[in-house]
């Protein structure tokens, strides 16, 4: 029988090269001369990206997953973890290692390295929380010691981040959240003290920015400022009316050629529905609903706390990003700047998301050793157990 793990690499597989087809499909430009061949896509930029994100993958799976929460000292990665998680983030306002992209600071740059300081809070705060719940689990209903040292650090990761990138900033919030409430800390703990502080961080970001407010309202009419404020929004819903049942064909679609902003990251899906139609579109939903049914089939086997929790933070984090994206695509949400994961084009993202998923592979592996012990013991004879 094929183990959750198993197939949940093979989905993700797929998943990647529906991504490499589609980015290569949604850079096309107009010149005339331009033609794009099966070479050029096996060759490009973002095949290469996903070798590495297979290698990352990988890696992540024959990890032994277990050490992230036993090693002690020197040898756990928990502080080296939150070290880089402050550090990039800090990095990216620095003159010279800070690269500024569409007016903002989020990237961090070493010669042609170059990556984004909030990806690695994004899959390194799951990783931190799962720790440190599994760590502390007969304190986290106490306001003080169980509670605080986590929401700390979540508001950290939010200062550090969202005067530049709010809405990686309010995924990584509304996962930290859930996982210390699926891990045992009281709700109306977590409401006394992380709304106010939500309400009040958030507020501050609309005041320092004022165009995220803009965004907010051209969710409710569009058509208000259609060359404006709500450009995006308008052209993606174009592209996603466009394509029909069946879409215009692969390479075919229009609004790619000038008219939509972003169309191999944060829009990609729009290019999809307008090409593919919404065939290709459902082919899109069932990879991510089996990538998310497998995982939720690895959490639900896991036999250790920090196995459970790490997983429904890694979960979480691919189902929320796809979901905020699909929402901003369709014009059910303000524009946010999250891409689709393992999809979209980008670097970091793909690395940094085939290893989280590797996680979940290795936890896959290690809820599977623990089940052959257990039944390996109980098919022993019971003299042979009395004599051990």
């Amino acid at each position: 029988m094929l183990r959750p793990g198993h197939a949940l690499a093979l989905l993700v597989i797929a998943l990647m090269v529906y991504g490499i087809v589609m980015v290569n499909s949604a850079g096309l430009s107009v010149d005339p001369a331009q033609r794009i061949t099966v070479e050029d896509v096996l060759l490009s930029k973002h095949t290469v990206l996903a070798v590495l994100s297979i290698a990352a993958l990988i890696t992540g799976a024959c990890l032994p997953v277990d050490r992230l929460f036993t090693a002690r000292g020197g040898r756990s990665a928990i502080p080296w973890l939150i070290l880089a998680i402050v550090v990039t983030a800090i990095a990216a306002y620095v003159p010279g290692i800070g690269v500024t992209v569409n007016g903002a600071n989020r990237w961090v740059g070493f010669g042609p390295l170059r990556f984004q300081a909030s990806e690695i809070a994004k899959w390194g705060v799951p990783i931190i929380l799962a720790w440190w719940c599994a760590r502390h689990a007969g304190s986290l209903h106490r306001f003080g010691r169980g509670l605080i040292p986590p929401l700390v650090l979540i508001g950290l990761v939010f200062l550090l981040n969202f005067t530049e990138d709010l809405g990686t900033s309010l995924l990584i919030s509304a996962v930290g959240v859930a996982m210390l409430l699926a891990g045992g800390c009281r709700a109306r703990h977590v409401a006394l003290l992380g709304g106010p502080a939500a309400i009040a961080l958030v507020t501050a970001a609309i005041i320092m920015s004022p165009y995220r407010l803009h965004r907010i309202t051209s969710v409710w009419n569009p058509y208000a400022d259609a060359t404006g404020r709500s450009y995006h929004v308008i052209q993606s819903m174009q592209s996603v009316s466009g394509g029909g049942l069946a879409g215009r064909g692969l390479g075919n679609s229009v609004q790619k050629f000038g008219y939509l902003p972003e169309d191999t990251t944060d829009f990609l899906f729009a290019i999809v529905c307008e090409e593919l139609g919404l065939v290709g579109a459902a082919v899109l939903m069932c990879l991510y609903a089996g990538i998310l049914f497998c995982a939720m089939r690895i959490i639900a086997a896991s036999t250790t706390p920090f196995r459970r929790l790490l997983a429904l933070g890694i979960t979480l984090t691919i189902g929320l990003q796809a979901s905020i994206n699909l929402l901003v695509v369709t014009g059910l949400a303000p524009t946010k700047g999250i891409a689709l994961p393992l999809l979209s084009a980008g670097g970091t993202g793909w690395v940094l998301t085939a290893f989280s998923v590797g996680l979940l592979i290795a936890m896959d592996r290690a809820n599977g050793e623990a089940v052959d012990d257990v039944t390996e013991d109980a098919n022993l004879p019971a003299a042979t157990l009395q004599g051990a």
